[in-house]
């Protein structure tokens, strides 16, 4: 069963718990790499703050959204909503809480509001994003390949 579901605004006091969900996302390449976890950690709070100024500059309209799920922050939801489309900037969530149905929950709701304002939904995934195939599986399609990134799109 899928706990509740919100989101609320991010702010200062997230950055964090932001930058830690940013880390998640990062920690199974990083295996790989011969750094210890000092230097991991530097690594990943260097590219979250890199990646948190381009969205802040690129994208001066979006929302940036903490996710909770029965009481608890569990990740993140960026979005951006233009007069054609949604853009999913950036969904991640912490890795105890994934395949829960948290994800799917908030996709879901982005198509339906997607659907409601006649815009298209769309998201860049990296190629190997294990949540490609839950993007598949909720009828996104590819749209463009970018080498590294898939810029996937739904419509109703």
């Amino acid at each position: 069963m899928t706990p509740s579901v919100s989101l609320r605004a991010a702010t200062g006091d997230d950055t964090e718990f932001l930058a830690a969900v940013y880390a998640s996302t990062r920690m199974e390449e990083l295996t790989a790499t011969d750094w210890d976890d000092a230097q991991k950690t530097e690594f990943c709070r260097m590219q979250f703050v890199a990646q948190d100024a381009h969205y802040r500059q690129h994208y001066p309209t979006a929302e940036f959204c903490v996710i909770e799920a029965g009481g608890n922050s569990v990740g993140r939801l960026y979005v951006d909503r233009w007069t054609r489309e949604i853009r999913i900037m950036d969904i991640a969530i912490l890795p105890e809480y994934r395949g829960k149905g948290i994800g799917s929950h908030l996709l879901l709701e982005l198509q339906r509001q997607a659907a409601a304002s006649e815009r298209s939904l769309s998201i860049h995934v990296e190629r190997f994003n294990p949540a490609l195939s839950l993007y598949e599986r909720l009828g996104f399609r590819l749209l463009e390949d970018k080498g590294v990134y898939l810029l996937l799109e739904w419509t109703a």
